[in-house]
């Protein structure tokens, strides 16, 4: 118990103290208009109060992956809460607060655009190809995660197909409705019911009298029933709750939204803090319900939903559990919705196609729809491990272009350069050992291999920053951020949504 309440104080603590460090790093000016004001809209760019657009970017981000991920992660015992809790204040919630930022101060511009911007315009295509093929890959598995959620708690009759059917239909009209009546209106009573079965679920378990593991110097060891090791799979089997590149796709619809840069650390750094929490409530339960084994054995039979099932019961009882189960559902379709508009909105602006009508919406839309519906089709299991490999490349990506970001202004970039050289090893490394990759096992060739690629490839990302900030005038908007909201200098052309009237 003190391990877990003790994890989730050092977040909160993390919020005010390292939060407000980086806040202080990036130099808010509160007087600065931002894009929800100057280039409004009425569909992407609207202005919304803080307490919306916090609910909105705290469900935007989460989805299954706080609690898919801490259950498949609770298998290596409590050493997955170090990871949350770290992973959280020192790479999750930077990253998530520097993108949005980043994005507030240039039009509400996507990763791609900003990548092109600070990176150069070769990388937005490299971006553009991993940041849709990530919001594919999420979207489709926020439509099969909570399929299997719903078919746990409803008749047989309401089979699977029925199901993802719904779900994709509600996708569809959210997609192309305007932002403030796809979200604004109701998400408020999806971020009620998720907060209200979290806190439940939490106070079950810290008042149940159940045996809630604890980090000690004996159990700081991997637990893993079939052995996996630590580095690197628990990095990527817990993306969401500590760092994750899906984010970075996400922050950017807040920040077309928010109306003040003071609101920053709240909505980018604060909300993933709350998803840290989440992922650390999710995995002290099943730690504390299952052994290892019976655990790997209820994923092994499906997908973690059978242990959201039994947790949210057990704790709960029936009924409850139901509301429970319910609160978990809201988060994948909240996700897969935000999904599928950022990959509609990223497409649009890398083809320059404004999305001023619906013929226009529509036309990139259902495209977008179809290729989602045959990926239900393949293992979940696989899409997952694709996944989240692409999801915590992105993050490199979205870290390695914040640190240029910094370096070019001079402010701290270790912020955000360890976390993304830590994470890079990591993908690297991931890559060459699994089955997905080039297969090549976990063995000390392996790690030589990512230690050299990575060293290599930070050689190359440093080379070019330098030579990238001595071209610059001194008087460059990369440098200063002089430009009025509406004149986005990137190398190309404006983002399409962003300029769509």
């Amino acid at each position: 118990m003190l391990t877990l309440l003790g994890g989730i104080a050092l977040l909160i603590l993390g919020y005010f103290t390292y939060g407000r460090y980086i806040e202080k790093n990036f130099s808010i000016d509160p007087e600065r208009q931002t894009p929800a004001e100057a280039l409004k809209d009425g569909y992407d760019f609207v202005p919304m109060s803080k307490s919306k657009n916090a609910i909105i970017e705290l469900l935007n981000i989460a989805g299954t992956g706080p609690i898919f991920g801490p259950i498949m992660g609770a298998l290596y015992g409590p050493v997955a809460y170090i990871w949350i809790v770290v992973g959280c204040i020192f790479g999750g919630a930077v990253h998530d607060y520097m993108i949005g930022m980043i994005s507030l101060r240039n039009d509400g511009a996507h990763l791609p655009e900003l990548a092109s911007k600070y990176l150069g315009k070769p990388v937005k295509h490299v971006v553009n190809i991993f940041a849709m093929l990530l919001l594919l890959l999420v979207a489709t598995v926020f439509v099969i995660s909570p399929a299997n959620l719903i078919a746990s708690i409803t008749p047989d009759w309401m089979t699977i197909g029925i199901i993802t059917f719904l779900i994709f239909a509600y996708y569809l009209i959210s997609t192309i409705l305007p932002i403030d009546k796809a979200m604004g209106k109701v998400y408020p009573w999806f971020g009620a019911i998720l907060i209200i079965s979290t806190i439940a679920i939490g106070i079950s378990l810290l008042t149940g009298g159940h045996n809630l593991p604890e980090l000690t110097m004996s159990t700081m060891q991997n637990f893993h029933p079939k052995g996996t090791p630590i580095f690197p799979a628990i990095f990527f089997t817990i993306s969401c709750g500590a760092i994750s590149g899906f984010h970075a796709t996400q922050a950017p619809m807040v920040s077309r939204t928010s109306t003040n840069e003071r609101e920053g650390r709240f909505l980018f750094y604060g909300m993933m803090i709350a998803e840290g929490v989440i992922a650390m409530i999710w995995a002290g339960a099943s730690m504390a319900l299952f052994d290892g084994q019976t655990l790997s054995q209820m994923i092994d039979a499906g997908t973690p939903s059978a242990v959201v099932n039994q947790v949210s019961t057990l704790l709960l009882g029936n009924v409850f559990g139901t509301i429970a189960i319910i609160g978990v559902i809201v988060l994948p379709i909240s996700s897969g919705l935000s999904a599928f508009r950022s990959l509609r909105t990223i497409l649009a602006d890398y083809m320059n196609i404004k999305q001023d009508s619906m013929k226009k919406i529509l036309m990139l839309t259902i495209p977008l729809f179809v290729i989602s519906f045959f990926l239900t089709k393949v293992d979940f299991n696989l899409i997952w491990r694709y996944f989240n490999w692409a999801n915590q490349v992105t993050a490199v990506i979205a870290l390695l272009m914040s640190t240029r970001y910094l370096y070019l202004k001079n402010k701290n970039y270790l912020v955000t350069l360890l976390p993304a050289t830590f994470m890079l090893y990591a993908c690297v490394v991931y890559i060459l050992s699994e089955p997905i990759g080039f297969r090549m096992g976990l063995q000390t060739a392996t790690y030589l291999v990512g230690l050299v690629a990575t060293v290599a490839i930070l050689a190359l990302y440093w080379t070019t920053g330098v030579k990238q900030k001595a071209a610059l005038d001194p008087e460059s908007e990369l440098l200063n951020d002089h430009l009025p909201i509406g004149t986005f200098a990137s190398a190309d052309e404006a983002p399409a949504v962003a300029v769509a009237k």
